[in-house]
This record gives C-alpha cells, structure tokens and sequence, in this order.
C-alpha cells in the first residue's frame, strides 16, 4: 500500500496586468523570483496569467511557460476634456467591464489561487474586482510615482498596495495608505551583471576613447524621434566629449547611418548606432556613465538601481503624464535632469555637458541615484505576496 505524499502543495498565483513593458516586465521578473523562492524551500509555483490577446503579456507569458487566459476588458481614453471622456467609445468599452469581471471571477474560482497580483494596465480592473468577488488576497504593484488609472480603481479592493517610491505614500487617499508598503519596481537580476568589457568586445567599440566618458542614448526599443532628432543636432559637440553609444530604434537607423557619414572620421570612430540593443544592454549600461532617454517607470528602476546619472526626456503622451511626474521625481532630489517642455540642441548640450566634464558631478549625482534604487525590488514584493498568502 502506497503511503500519501507528503510533498509540500504547489502556491497558486494569478498575475494580471499588461498591455506595455512598464505592466509587463515587473510582473514576469515577480514569478520568476517567486518560483526561485520557492524551490529552495521545496515548491513548486502554478501561475496563470489573465491578460489581453493583443498585448505584450500575450507572447512573453507563453514564452516564459505560464498558462495564459483573456478577458474581456474596457480601455479608456484619456482626455484632458471631461466630456471627451464620455466619447461612445469609452462607453462601449466600459460596457465591456461586467462581462470581464464575470469571466475574471470564473477563472479564479476555478483556479483557486493563494493570492492574485495585479501590475496595472486596463486588464487588470476586470481580474482586480473578481479576486475581490472569490474573496482571495489582492496584491497589487504600481511601478509610477503616482497611482495608475487601474490601480486606482482597485485600490479599495486590494489586501496590500506594493509601491515603487516612498514618496508615493503620501499620494495615496487616506483610506488605504495603511495597506502601502514600499517595494520598489522589479528589475530583472541580468541588468545588475553587466560589465562595460564585454560591451566593447560585443559591439566591436575598439575606437572608442577609454579616456572619455561614454554616453548611451536610448528611446526604447521603438526609439524616438524626439531624442533623435536633438542627438543627431548635437553630435559633432557630443563626439568631442565622450563615445555615444546610440539606440535609436529600427524606422530611425537608416538616417542617422547617413548623417554620421558625413562626420569627421576621429568623431565618426566614438559613435556607435544600433536600431536595438538586445542582450548587450546590461554591458552597455555597466560601460555607460551618462544616460539620456524616457523616464518610464522600467528605465528609471533600472538606472536607480545601477546608480547611472541621467538626463530624462520624458514621453509628453504618455498615460496621466507619468514619465514627466518620475522624472521631475528624480530631478528634485538631484538623481537626474529632466527636459520637460521643448527639447532643443541647446537644452541637452546645457544639461550633459556639466556631467561629461566634471566627474565630481557625476559621482555625487550617481550616489543620489542609487539611494533611490533598490536591486532587492522583486524580493521584496515576493515577501509580500507570500504574506498576504499567509494572512
């Protein structure tokens, strides 16, 4: 007669949240962590992920071996008018929001996970108020300075509100301060391994001046025209200062290959152009000692973390003016610049050239990054996803 196992019960997680990077990438580097977690203690971890068909989280959580499961969802968009708020798409879409909170509820009940965790994004209302419904723990993570559309709707619902900013507590409505605890946002553990040799020997940077610091400029992985444009002005002034590495995303390569080539050769030999950095980009960090681009809420956990001086061109559309409010965030406490407004030659030339020739500036400035960054982000929201489990 077989004796009943005794192997511990696999934790049971739902994650909901997607739509972007900024939703996305948190939430995956949480399971990982979670299922390491969990392994040395002898557990296994079932996940499922509740997400859109079309958004990132449809192919990275296949990708990654997670069970994947949609909902219906309502998107809202956003206007500064209030009545172009009340635009009949926006209430189609809402109209969507019951039938997704029933098919959410179904899927919970019959999972039966140990705690649902809720990144943001529009998908994650519907998933959000049917782990309220099935009466399981709600975690959820806000990776902005300020509180998401979403996450704000579930606020009320949730057993803890995982924030990435200290300074985020006191923007909370009072009611639910009390669950706020400070995690920081998850950044994924390659990031922090880089080494700036290993960059030079994957992208072939042998002309580069080892004397002078290095620039890395990035709009993300579709680039910016915007960053671009003001980069592509101010290169012959850059080149004389430091080697640029420049991710410029795919549609802008093609350009910028035929303005470089009209540079002087010594200048020419410092830049190095790439439409995407892939595995390099925790090397290229590691070599970088300025870095220019957006202000998601990724790029700043990433930079914090490292203690990368930065200068922010914040993304003007993006959602509620996220980008702007973290980088003003940061430039208030001395942890970066930030450009708001018109981006010229000028501004950037006025804004990185005090940190290019003054190493001084740039280490205190690097410090005041790194007592904003915390690498342990993702620890720390599994410490609280398994005490909301427990409690």
């Amino acid at each position: 007669m077989n004796s009943p196992s005794t192997s511990p019960r696999a934790f049971r997680l739902i994650v909901t949240g997607g739509g972007t990077g900024g939703h996305t990438y948190p939430a995956l580097t949480a399971i990982r962590t979670l299922r390491e977690r969990l392994a040395g203690d002898g557990r296994s971890l079932d996940v499922l992920w509740i997400g859109t068909p079309d958004g990132l989280e449809a192919r990275v959580a296949p990708a990654e071996g997670i069970a994947f499961a949609t909902v219906a969802t309502g998107k809202i968009r956003r206007s500064s008018n209030p009545l172009k708020m009340l635009s009949p798409a926006n209430a189609r879409d809402m109209a969507r929001v019951p039938l997704g909170v029933a098919q959410a509820r179904k899927i919970i009940a019959e999972f039966r996970p140990d705690v649902v965790l809720a990144t943001g994004g529009y998908v994650a209302v519907p998933a959000g108020l049917g782990a309220r419904l099935c009466r399981r723990p709600l975690v959820l993570h806000e990776q902005t300075v300020r509180l998401g559309l979403a996450n704000r709707k579930l606020a009320g619902s949730a057993t803890t509100i995982a924030v990435s900013s200290e300074s985020t507590l006191a923007l909370l409505p009072e009611p639910v301060r009390g669950a706020a605890v400070v995690t920081g946002n998850p950044v994924r553990p390659d990031v922090l391994s880089g080494h700036p040799d290993k960059a030079v020997e994957a992208l072939g940077l042998t002309a580069f001046d080892r004397r002078l610091p290095t620039v890395y400029v990035t709009g993300g992985a579709q680039g910016s025209q915007q960053i671009n444009g003001v980069v592509r002005d101010a290169l012959p002034w850059l080149l004389e200062r430091a080697n640029v590495v420049h991710q410029c995303g795919p549609a802008n390569e093609e350009e910028l290959r035929r303005h470089v080539a009209g540079l002087p050769a010594e200048l020419a030999s410092r830049y190095h152009l790439a439409g995407f950095v892939g595995a390099e980009l925790p090397d290229v960090l590691a070599l970088a000692d300025v870095v220019v681009s957006r202000s998601g809420a990724g790029t700043l956990a990433e930079l914090t973390a490292l203690g990368k001086p930065a200068v922010f061109i914040p993304l003007a559309t993006s959602a509620g003016n996220e980008q702007a409010h973290n980088a003003r965030h940061l430039a208030e406490a001395g942890a970066a610049l930030a450009l708001l407004g018109e981006v010229t030659e000028a501004t950037l030339r006025e804004a990185v050239g005090p940190l290019l020739t003054d190493p001084g500036r740039r280490n205190a400035m690097a410090e005041r990054a790194r007592a904003h960054g915390r690498p342990d982000a993702a620890a720390r929201l599994v410490d609280v996803i398994l005490s909301a489990a427990s409690g």
